[in-house]
């Protein structure tokens, strides 16, 4: 699975210190436009592949077995987000952990740019251009920071946040996280949030 050594990392930790808690963030499974490298933005709803399903079971299973148990998934009401919150569910067994939807957590609206191919929006992505009929960055960056504020506010010891690679992106730069490569299908990662918010 792409990343088990950081899910390895991400959960043998303790949540917090009482100054930062710790946030697990997992990308949904695969899906169809993964798989063709094609971009999906939140105003998309496809499903999982069989393979996206295998990969959500997969992060339960791990998580199942972590010394430190999430209290709490939270998921985009998406359908290959919330399928893999469920699966993750699923596989950790025991008592059902919560399950919420966070309507902040929606990838980024990506208008004429879905189903375009990822290596040739790239360029426009990184030039800060806003996609036609898509959400800008800047309105991107404020409700994802608007969303991991209201969680924190939950005060959950350990939450499991479920969601898209872009939301993954954005939570990186708003806790400070030096990673620069795109989090993968299913690979788990964790961020550092302070307990007054990002």
């Amino acid at each position: 699975m792409p990343g088990a050594g950081r899910v390895e990392n991400a959960v043998d930790r303790p949540a917090g210190d009482g100054r930062t808690r710790r946030v697990l963030f997992v990308r949904h499974g695969e899906t169809a436009y993964n798989r063709r490298q094609l971009r999906c933005g939140g105003d998309v709803d496809i499903p999982l592949t069989d393979h996206g399903e295998g990969q959500a079971r997969a992060v339960g299973e791990r998580l199942r077995s972590a010394p430190d148990p999430i209290d709490a998934i939270i998921a985009s009401p998406l359908q290959r987000t919330l399928r893999t919150a469920e699966l993750i569910r699923e596989s950790l067994g025991g008592p059902p952990v919560p399950l919420f939807l966070h309507p902040g957590l929606i990838e980024r609206r990506l208008g004429a740019w879905n189903g375009r191919d990822v290596a040739a929006t790239q360029p426009l992505l990184d030039a800060g251009l806003p996609p036609p009929g898509g959400e800008a960055e800047e309105a991107f960056r404020a409700r994802v920071r608007d969303c991991l504020a209201d969680i924190v506010a939950r005060g959950h010891r350990l939450p499991l946040l479920v969601a898209s690679k872009g939301v993954g992106r954005v939570l990186g730069l708003l806790t400070g996280s030096d990673r620069r490569q795109p989090i993968a299908n299913s690979e788990l990662v964790a961020f550092a949030v302070g307990d007054d918010g990002p």
